[in-house]
């Protein structure tokens, strides 16, 4: 049982720990139900009580002593945070910090400094295998459609394209706001002049394999997610900052081939899928392992996240092919849940690490944008409409897993 935590501790040091962590925690990807319960366990086993309100952009957390009379002690912090992205290393170690601290093993001045510690820059070699892993990560997804070879090799280099464009956004500030619509417009135009010089493509197919790491689909999953759990303002916000990522990187596509078709230039389209099994399943582990670079995992972890996202496909794939796809992604959604659950319960890590990769290659993102590009291409709103019933299918299957996942193995962790 752990110790009560010693309330002699400052009143502002107990608060500037609590609000420091839960900075990191929404910066490292957490959604807001996960954030707020992880924010009031640490708040209360420091000896204060906190009322967090959380959404994709900020926070505000009022904390008042409960040792003192009714408002002599409230504070309240507003925290204006960036949305945040998935950081499986930085979680996990956040999150020991945290629990060094609530068990008296580190003070809160060397918790507070090991948290800030954690914002040291990427090396050049870490950023040389994320930019690589963009396009391992596109090049597998084409070879997961299995498409033909070029197409392969096409959506892999736009990868690695989009892999820069995503280094240089936080140094070039004026590119912050339209780098996906860049990026898509950087995939769109290469695509294109493979498919008219070189060889024919699936052209559509291709753009979206090699945007995959930009498609909104966790940020839709989450966002339906925090709804369902009453957090109605994060998950609305939520969900319009995906639709907005669907249409920025919608605009950069068509401005691309809309440019192509002004010159006259005319790429050569084909529905052609003719690869073998081996090759899916070579690209289902370099998938693996490509998720586990763009996550951040720390390298220990590299086996449980790669076996996590590839569960994840296999069941979705395996169940899907017996009693149909919703069926497929719900039990696998449901599984990955539950063992994230275990993991965090028995392994006393953030369930993360099997949770976020043992969805990744389930959620809609790419299928909503195929929707929303099928039907500016063709002008006609009906054109989409089957793309997008399949992302509401598939969505609805996802938060029901993730749902009746939390019902069939409770989380004693929040994270």
């Amino acid at each position: 049982m752990r110790q009560a935590f010693p309330t002699t501790i400052g009143y502002a040091a107990r608060i500037a720990f609590v609000a420091e962590l839960a900075e990191r925690l929404h910066s490292y990807g957490t959604t807001a139900q996960r954030l707020e319960g992880a924010i009031v366990a640490v708040a209360q086993t420091l000896g204060l009580e906190c009322e967090p309100w959380v959404n994709p952009t900020g926070m505000i957390l009022a904390f008042s002593d409960p040792s003192r009379p009714p408002g002599d002690s409230d504070t309240t912090r507003v925290i204006r945070v960036p949305p945040g992205e998935t950081d499986l290393y930085k979680l996990c170690e956040a999150d020991r910090i945290a629990e060094d601290v609530m068990a008296g093993k580190i003070g809160l001045a060397e918790g507070h400094a090991a948290l800030r510690a954690l914002d040291r820059p990427p090396s050049w070699r870490g950023v040389a295998l994320r930019v690589l892993g963009f396009g391992l990560s596109s090049a597998s997804v084409a070879g997961l459609l299995r498409l033909p070879w070029l197409d392969i090799a096409t959506a892999g280099l736009i990868g690695v394209l989009v892999g820069l464009i995503e280094w240089l956004t936080p140094r070039r500030p004026r590119l912050r706001e339209a780098s996906d619509a860049l990026a898509a417009m950087i995939a769109a135009t290469v695509a294109v002049a493979v498919a008219s010089f070189i060889g024919p493509l699936n052209l559509n197919t291709v753009v979206i394999a090699s945007l995959i790491v930009l498609m909104p689909g966790m940020a839709l999953t989450n966002a339906v997610n925090e709804l369902t759990s009453q957090h109605l303002v994060s998950g609305t916000s939520r969900f319009a900052g995906a639709v907005s990522t669907m249409l920025k990187l919608t605009v950069g596509t068509m401005i691309a081939m809309t440019v192509a078709q002004m010159l006259g230039i005319e790429p050569q389209i084909r529905a052609w899928r003719p690869q073998p099994e081996w090759v899916e399943l070579c690209a289902l582990l370099s998938a693996s392992f490509a998720f586990a670079v763009l996550f951040r995992a720390n390298r220990r972890d590299y086996p449980v996240v790669m076996l996590s996202a590839a569960s994840g496909y296999l069941i979705s794939r395996l169940a899907g092919e017996a009693w149909g796809s919703p069926v497929g992604i719900f039990l696998s959604a449901m599984l990955l849940t539950a063992a994230g659950n275990g993991y965090a319960r028995w392994i006393k890590r953030p369930g993360a690490v099997v949770r976020v990769p043992g969805i990744i290659l389930l959620v809609p993102g790419s299928t909503s944008v195929r929707s929303l590009l099928t039907s500016v291409q063709q002008q006609d709103l009906a054109a989409g409409q089957e793309a997008a019933l399949t992302v509401l299918n598939i969505l609805l299957a996802l938060v029901a897993g993730l749902l009746f996942g939390n019902l069939l193995l409770p989380a004693r962790r929040n994270l």
